[in-house]
């Protein structure tokens, strides 16, 4: 019988996270959930065990290097060498720069940023000498395009592109088959409007159109059997990152204009009582969906053509040749 791939996903408890581990489930992986908030874990556990895989939490904070090292080296106990290990873990404070602290910068730092650069080391090391595996970054059009109000949080999706596309350099030069990948992922539909850390006087949203978290989740799983160096997810992130390629400028006075009001619900202000999750986690919030629901979308017309590029070339091509037959028979 076949051995199971095993995947690692940080960021497990909630989310997209959550949404990647349900997408592996369903396709039978063995699944290492890691993640800070044992209470979301367990129910994240309980979903992909229902979904057909199997589970392990392993309560972690990514942004601790040898937490991360030890994370890895229990799942390889538990479930056997890692195919898949996916970096989905993310802390945001919503602020104004000029009202961040360093200490509050630096935590969203070392969890999003950091968080990635230590699950990929504890992937490489084992995955490197077996000439084996795929690591996925689960990055945002943000690490192209940054707004106002998300300073740190763009920052470190910036670096992470940029230490990714280093990395991948390296495994190249040594032609392993190790592989790295990175999705970036438009707005999504996730717990982390609700539990995000915020000084703005209404609650945080994503700037529409919003997608729910199956479908960034889908594409994670198809980076992870295709050696795809990079994918966007949807339209709206492929909008924002090549017009900002062309017109970054515009854009500037755009989101200057728009930005603050486009990241808040407005009269719905946010109580001073409400917990974050930057430095804990926030367990009565800990679920796959957000409250968005009703504005998310189900499906992305651009990720099924992404995901299916052979049948989008095949069909442009007969459409090509239908088209010359009746322009031949015309003439």
């Amino acid at each position: 019988m076949a051995r199971k791939q095993v995947v690692v996903v940080t960021g497990a408890s909630g989310g997209v996270g959550r949404a990647i581990a349900h997408a592996f489930a369903k396709r039978g992986a063995d699944v290492a959930l890691l993640a800070r908030g044992k209470e979301g874990l367990d129910a994240a556990a309980r979903e992909v065990e229902a979904l057909g895989g199997r589970a392990l939490i392993l309560p972690t904070d990514v942004a601790d290097h040898e937490q991360v090292e030890a994370a890895a080296a229990a799942a390889e106990d538990h479930f056997g060498p890692i195919d898949v290990w996916v970096n989905d873990a993310m802390a945001t404070v919503f602020a104004q720069f000029a009202d961040t602290t360093a200490e509050e910068f630096a935590r969203a730092t070392q969890v999003t940023y950091l968080g990635a650069v230590y699950g990929t080391m504890a992937a490489l090391r084992r995955m490197r000498p077996r000439d084996h595996g795929t690591v996925v970054q689960v990055g945002s059009a943000l690490a192209y395009r940054a707004i106002p109000l998300q300073a740190a949080y763009c920052g470190a999706k910036f670096a992470i592109r940029g230490f990714t596309d280093s990395v991948r350099t390296e495994l190249l030069h040594h032609k392993s088959k190790v592989w790295i990948s990175m999705v970036q992922l438009p707005a999504v539909n996730t717990p982390q409007f609700s539990w995000c850390r915020t000084k703005m006087p209404d609650h945080p949203q994503p700037v529409a159109p919003i997608y729910q978290p199956e479908v960034p989740a889908e594409v994670v799983v198809y980076a992870a059997h295709h050696r795809r160096r990079e994918i966007w997810v949807g339209g709206s992130a492929v909008e924002a990152i090549v017009a900002n390629k062309i017109a970054p400028r515009l854009l500037d006075w755009y989101l200057a204009k728009t930005g603050f009001k486009s990241q808040q619900m407005q009269g719905r202000p946010v109580s001073p009582e409400r917990p974050n999750n930057l430095f804990e986690p926030v367990p009565a919030d800990a679920a796959t969906h957000g409250i968005f629901d009703d504005r998310a979308k189900r499906r992305s017309i651009q990720v099924w053509a992404t995901m299916h590029r052979a049948a989008m070339a095949g069909a442009i091509a007969l459409g090509i040749g239908v088209a010359t037959t009746l322009a031949r028979r015309v003439r």
